[in-house]
């Protein structure tokens, strides 16, 4: 719980609590040291990782799991809609849609040069705000 930025230090009669009783990031930093507690030799799969929070935490979310990885040595398959977080965190992307493969790349040229629709689609449906607020991978 301490790695994760959650500990009976900062946040007193912690582990007594409900689970309504936690934040959305809370509840997220409590599923990642779910999945690290099984100290996992290669790769966690993150579904949405970021998704339900606001721009503020998910950048923390993004950090925390960036941390994360840089300590553990950990590589991540991440299953999201959310382009901001494939900008920050992905080394290599894979676009499917209808659960087929459209697109694949580096995150670098796969962004800023898409060739399939779809792809494009995704990156234009994108706003600006939540993209700025996120680290580069």
């Amino acid at each position: 719980m301490v790695e994760v930025g959650l500990s009976e230090k900062q946040f007193p009669q912690l582990l007594a609590r409900h689970p309504h009783e936690f934040s959305g990031g809370q509840r997220q930093r409590i599923a990642i040291a779910r999945a690290l507690i099984v100290e996992p030799d290669i790769l966690l799969v993150l579904d949405e990782p970021t998704s339900a929070l606001d721009v503020t935490v998910q950048k923390q979310v993004v950090e925390l799991l960036q941390h994360i990885q840089r300590e553990h040595g950990l590589s991540y398959l991440i299953i999201t809609h959310d382009v901001a977080v494939v900008a920050a965190m992905a080394h290599h992307i894979l676009v499917m849609k209808d659960g087929v493969v459209v697109e694949s790349g580096e995150t670098v040229q796969l962004l800023s040069a898409p060739e399939h629709p779809y792809t494009r689609a995704l990156i234009d449906a994108t706003q600006d705000t939540a993209y700025r607020a996120l680290p580069a991978a």
